[in-house]
């Protein structure tokens, strides 16, 4: 069994859990394979727009980071397959920011998961998982929930055809996660041919589909990030995919599985083992 996106105490808002905890935890689930993909430091000059700025880890805090999971990954060789990676951040107009730490960090990652969580409008950033309060904000500063899921589908499109670089990550961050607060902000327009699009262009340019527990444990979502229909798609048109708990606690790990598509779950630990 793999799950390929945990998080660790290096994440400002997570949980301080060690990484030991997160580590013998997996063993105990019965996961074989692991994947510590931590926020990667946000670029120098970028704002982050979250209250307490806690988006990422800081810049300082990488190298120790990466030296971590370094030694939990040779401590635990015996016992679990522990991989070495990030969750980057694509935010549109920083692009030439990001390919320069991934290419200063990128020979040192066993893998890497790019991921949207930021918008641009109108020269202004928001962050579109912080909270319903704020998303409400964003509803009103776009003028739509349509708005708002327009633009980060477009944005994740973006992110999948930028050209990043030799080390840009091959796996897609949860391809749905503007529909985190969908029960309080319904959006009337499913937007398929333009997720369908997106799972296109994922086929087209080799990427992988990062299938993540998270918003099935959400209140407001209740469902996995992106739900099991597109995953349905998403095989139909043979793309890799990657269990991730995005757990930001030990005990966030598992979180999601039975609610998910287990054909797709096998696939991926059959990849896994291969």
């Amino acid at each position: 069994m793999r799950d390929g996106h945990i998080h660790t105490p290096f994440c400002p808002h997570g949980s301080p859990d060690p990484l030991e905890q997160y580590v013998e935890r997996a063993i105990v689930l019965g996961y074989t394979d692991i994947s510590f993909t931590e926020h990667a430091p946000l670029p120098e000059r970028f704002v982050d727009p979250t209250p307490d700025r806690d988006s990422a880890m800081e810049r300082r805090q990488l190298e120790r980071y990466l030296a971590a999971v370094a030694d939990v990954k040779a401590r635990y060789r015996n016992d679990i397959t522990i991989r070495v990676g990030l969750e980057v951040d694509f935010i549109p107009g920083w692009e030439e920011e990001t390919v320069r730490l991934l290419d200063e960090v990128g020979p040192l990652l066993d893998e890497s998961i790019l991921s949207v969580h930021f918008l641009a409008h109108k020269g202004q950033y928001v962050c579109i998982d912080y909270s319903a309060d704020m998303f409400a904000d964003i509803v009103r500063l776009f003028g739509s929930v349509e708005h708002v899921h327009r633009t980060y589908y477009e944005t994740v499109r973006q992110s999948i055809r930028t050209d990043m670089g030799r080390y840009k990550p091959k796996r897609i961050g949860h391809l749905t996660l503007v529909r985190k607060f969908w029960r309080r902000f319904p959006c009337p327009d499913p937007m398929t041919d333009l997720v369908l699009a997106i799972l296109d262009d994922i086929e087209q340019f080799g990427y992988e589909i990062d299938y993540n527990g998270a918003g099935a444990a959400k209140p407001l979502c209740l469902e996995p990030y992106p739900p099991n229909h597109l995953i349905t798609e998403a095989r139909r048109r043979g793309i890799p995919i990657v269990y991730g708990s995005d757990a930001h606690r030990a005990a966030d790990l598992h979180q999601g599985r039975d609610v998910m598509d287990h054909e797709a779950l096998s696939i991926d630990n059959r990849q896994a083992s291969s």
